[in-house]
This record gives structure tokens, C-alpha cells and sequence, in this order.
């Protein structure tokens, strides 16, 4: 009797010490951690409660990363996550090398806000009219950057060559910043078409055909505790309805402050069990039903 019972005693005991000790593994992160080629870290987030509750929204991965505006949807190219800046592009934007219908770039206060254009992103306003607001009363909007002028931009670029042709002339055209088209639209400014050049600190010599064209954003990061959160093992995101922050830890275990095993105290946590918790009580219920031969 001794000797059959021993290999089952045997046997209970180890299932248990390997129960307790190693739990089923689960994914903690719950967010995804790229799109396409482009990395999605804090505050960024491509899935809702993911990232910082400010940008929330803001980005879409299809199979490539966009930037989300009223006015439309612009790819995302580059993020800096040193520099704090994101570039994007619109491809419907007009270019040296490509002319297209003019439409307005809008944002939203809160993205006006938490992630505006860098002073070095100039909007270039083409083909104005003479009674546009910027060559009259707010002419003092338009500037010279880098030491390039519209006379260079129309005789450089294919695209803007037509503006001349039609009037035997170089339309007046007006280097502005953000603030202007984003309380001005395009109608307001009566200039046909706009275009975007960034890094414009470095374009000093460099003709119109070999400028960056695009808009780089700022950012920058809210103070919520995250490293903490991501030194435990999370991922920092939100509660989908309060917007009160959160460390995502899986896919049904989230905290306040950091994920378990960290020096979390009592009241930290949204949900207190683990989900392998009841994986092991289900099968150590399992192991005590077994008969003893």
C-alpha cells in the first residue's frame, strides 16, 4: 500500500511546487508596440487606452502609421522619440515637383496644443492675390527664411512654374508659420495653393528641389509616472472612460501605478487577482479529486 501511494503523493506535490512557482505566460503588453516600420512608445498609442490620454485618437495603422486631423489623414514618416517630434506628410499637398489642389491644414485645439508644428516647419502660401490679408494689413505675418524668396521658388520648382506662365509674372506668394493657416484658411488668405517645408534652419544655399517638404510636430511628454509602470513590467496607458491613468499590465490585469511584483500597496490595483491565480486553483482542484490507488 505504502509503495503505490508514494508515486501519486509524488506526482501532487510537484504539479503544486510547479503551479505556485511558474504560472501560465502571459503577453504584458497589451498595446502595440509598432506599426509598419515605425515604433509606438509612450505617450503614442495606436490602441485605445494605450499611451497618454491627450493623444488619444490621433494615430491610425492601417498597414502604414497616420496622423489623424479634421482635415484629413497625413502619414507618419518619422518619430523622434529623443528629439520629442514627429514628421508627417501629406500626400495631397502640393510640392516642386507636383501640383495639386489647395486645401486647408487643420488641427484641433487639443492637438494645437499637445503637439503643434516646430517653429523651423514653414507653410509657404503660393500664388496669393494682391488684396490677400498677408500682403496687406498682416503682412507682418510673412517672412524670409534662410535667405530664399518666392522669385526662387516659382523659377526653381516645375510644379509653380505655371503660376508665372499665366500671369508673365511671379505671383505674390508669402513664408508664414502655423499660426497663420490655423486662424486663416486658405479662402481667408486667397492664395490657390500652400506648401510645407521643415529643418528650414539648414536650408541656407540648398535650392527649392532638394528641400525636406512635410510638417515636423513637437511634443512633449506628460509627468505621470510611467517609468515607474514600465520599470515593473507595463505598458502606460488609460482607462478607456475615466481617462484617470493606468499601468496596462495583460490583457485583464491593469494598476494604478505599477504592475505586481513592484512595491505595490493596497488599494494600487484595479483588479487584485492574477489571471493565472485561478488557472492554478482549477488544476490543484483537479489534482486533490484524484483517487489513490
Amino acid at each position: 500500500m505504502h509503495s503505490t501511494m508514494a508515486p501519486v503523493i509524488t506526482f501532487k506535490l510537484s504539479m503544486f511546487i510547479i503551479l505556485t512557482l511558474q504560472p501560465p505566460t502571459l503577453s504584458l503588453t497589451p498595446c502595440r508596440t509598432s506599426c509598419g516600420s515605425i515604433a509606438i512608445n509612450y505617450p503614442f498609442g495606436i490602441d485605445d487606452g494605450c499611451g497618454a490620454p491627450q493623444f488619444r485618437h490621433m494615430l491610425n495603422c492601417s498597414t502604414e502609421l497616420f496622423f489623424l486631423t479634421p482635415s484629413g489623414g497625413y502619414k507618419v514618416q518619422h518619430i523622434d522619440y529623443d528629439k520629442k517630434t514627429m514628421t508627417i506628410y501629406d500626400p495631397a499637398m502640393s510640392t516642386c515637383s507636383i501640383l495639386q489642389p489647395h486645401h486647408d491644414f487643420i488641427m484641433t485645439d487639443i492637438q494645437s496644443v499637445t503637439i503643434p508644428p516646430t517653429p523651423d516647419t514653414v507653410f509657404a502660401l503660393l500664388n496669393c492675390s494682391i488684396d490677400s490679408p498677408v500682403l496687406n494689413h498682416y503682412k507682418n505675418l510673412c517672412f524670409s527664411f534662410s535667405g530664399h524668396s518666392c522669385d526662387e521658388l516659382y523659377g526653381a520648382c516645375n510644379a509653380f512654374r505655371v503660376f508665372h506662365f499665366l500671369t508673365n509674372s511671379s505671383p505674390p506668394c508669402c513664408f508664414t508659420e502655423y499660426d497663420t493657416v490655423k486662424f486663416m484658411s486658405m479662402n481667408i488668405l486667397d492664395c490657390t495653393h500652400y506648401t510645407t517645408v521643415i529643418n528650414t534652419d539648414s536650408l541656407t544655399g540648398i535650392v527649392p528641389s532638394d528641400w525636406v517638404y512635410g510638417i515636423k510636430l513637437s511634443y512633449s511628454v506628460p509627468e505621470t509616472g510611467c517609468e515607474r509602470c514600465s520599470q515593473s513590467g507595463g505598458t502606460c496607458g488609460y482607462d478607456t472612460e475615466t481617462e484617470g491613468i493606468t499601468c496596462l499590465c495583460s490583457s485583464s490585469s491593469n494598476y494604478t501605478r505599477e504592475c505586481a511584483g513592484g512595491s505595490l500597496t493596497a488599494g494600487d490595483h484595479r483588479s487584485s487577482h492574477s489571471p493565472w491565480t485561478f488557472f492554478n486553483v482549477a488544476i490543484l482542484l483537479v489534482l486533490s479529486s484524484l483517487p489513490v490507488i
